[in-house]
This record gives structure tokens, C-alpha cells and sequence, in this order.
């Protein structure tokens, strides 16, 4: 029996530590209503600026400035739109861990992007605003930006517990790819703004979800545990087992 007790804590201990980790993926995704404040300033800024005056003047006032300093158009903004979340995936090949395995944050990640593309493919048919250039009347919001933004957001949740600088460089990338939308004449700032905060609030919402959809995708593990182990105390065998109902 003394062989048998420590046996027998070491299972417990592994059980409790699981269901820990467990809590902790769980708490890590709870909904946090503080998380929508700048995103939904973002939105609101844009959404305002489709009536009003004085910000639309204010948009054309930054065209006109862009316009007047444009040598060539640069279409970098059609990569870095999906550098920030290539990031993650890059640094894992690398070694460096983020918060979800391959299996979580790729879902985590489609999720994002079905949200992104949903939003701003429903909204662009909606608000029909030309855009800088006069090609097409699908201004609002800008893609490539929300694109960007949701891949910046990813970046931040998964690696800001290993060092904020990953985030904010994935942040700077989205920034610079809504500012070559405007270089390239493509977007208004108020199609930037409302493109990164949906980006952002796409993300968070993959993240809030998470926990639901992995549970509707893959089985749930079984709340019942058995586990044994065999064991020898010097004159005969036997087993400890250990079970969780």
C-alpha cells in the first residue's frame, strides 16, 4: 500500500492540473464587454462619416493631400493584408509558442475571416460609396484593412503574454496596410477606420466563440476518468486505480 499512495496522488494531481488548463482556455476566452470600446469607435467613426459634412470634407481633404504627393501606386497592401496572421504561424515554425495549438487558433482564425468577409461583403452592398478613384461604388468598409486588422488582433492573442512587441508590430502592419489603401487611392479614412474596427471586433468574437464551436466540431472528452496503473510492492503485483465520475 505505501507503493500504492503515491501512485495514486500523481494521478489526481495530473487530473487536476488538466482540468485546470481546461478553466484557464476557458477564462482566457470569456466575454469582456471593455473589449468592444475601440472597435466600436472605429465603426462609429466610419458609419458617421457617411452623412456627415463636415468628415466627409475632411476625407477629401486627405485625398487631395495624397494625391498631391503620389509619384506611383504601391500595391504592397494586397500582401500585407495577411502578413500580421502568416506572423503567427511563422513564429510557431520558429519554435515560439502562442497561446492555442495549430488545431485552436486555425479555427479560431477561419472563424475570423468567415466573420470579416460576412461583415464587409453585406455592408459594402448596403452603403454603396465610391470610392477615391471613381472605379466602383464598394468603398465601405475597406477590405484589405479588415483583413488586416483581424490578422493583428490574432498576432496580439496569442503571442501579447510573450511580449507586447509582437502585437504591436502586427498593429503598425495593419496601420501601414490602411494607409496604402488611401495611397493607392482605393479608400476614405472613414472606409480604414470602420475596416479596422471590424477587423478587431471579428477576432475578439472568433476568440469568444471559440470554446462553443470546438465543442460542436470535436468531441467532447468524457467526464467519466478511469485510469490504472500496475505496481509491484516487493512480494506480489497489482494495480491502483484511480477513478472520476
Amino acid at each position: 500500500m505505501k507503493k500504492v499512495a503515491p501512485l495514486l496522488l500523481l494521478l489526481l494531481a495530473n487530473y487536476t492540473y488538466s482540468q485546470s488548463k481546461q478553466n484557464d482556455s476557458i477564462q482566457k476566452n470569456k466575454f469582456n464587454y471593455k473589449a468592444l470600446i475601440i472597435p466600436s469607435v472605429l465603426i462609429g467613426y466610419g458609419v458617421i462619416g457617411i452623412e456627415s459634412d463636415g468628415i466627409k470634407n475632411f476625407n477629401s481633404e486627405i485625398k487631395e493631400e495624397i494625391n498631391e504627393n503620389i509619384d506611383e501606386k504601391i500595391s504592397i497592401d494586397d500582401f500585407s493584408q495577411y502578413l500580421p496572421a502568416a506572423s503567427v504561424y511563422g513564429l510557431n515554425l520558429a519554435g515560439i509558442e502562442g497561446e492555442h495549438n495549430f488545431r485552436d487558433r486555425t479555427v479560431i482564425l477561419t472563424t475570423s475571416y468567415l466573420l470579416v468577409s460576412a461583415s464587409v461583403l453585406s455592408i459594402k452592398s448596403i452603403s454603396h460609396i465610391e470610392r477615391p478613384d471613381g472605379s466602383s461604388n464598394n468603398s465601405f468598409p475597406s477590405g484589405h484593412t479588415a483583413t488586416a486588422f483581424a490578422g493583428a488582433e490574432f498576432l496580439w492573442q496569442e503571442y501579447k503574454n510573450q511580449s507586447v512587441w509582437y502585437g504591436i508590430t502586427g498593429y503598425a502592419i495593419a496601420t501601414g496596410t490602411g494607409l496604402f489603401r488611401m495611397y493607392n487611392d482605393r479608400h476614405w479614412l472613414t472606409d480604414v477606420a470602420a475596416g479596422a474596427g471590424i477587423g478587431i471586433l471579428c477576432t475578439k468574437t472568433a476568440y469568444w466563440l471559440y470554446p462553443k464551436i470546438n465543442s460542436l466540431l470535436f468531441k467532447k472528452e468524457s467526464k467519466n476518468k478511469v485510469a490504472a496503473l500496475p505496481y509491484y510492492n516487493g512480494k506480489q503485483f497489482g494495480f491502483a486505480l484511480s477513478c472520476h465520475f
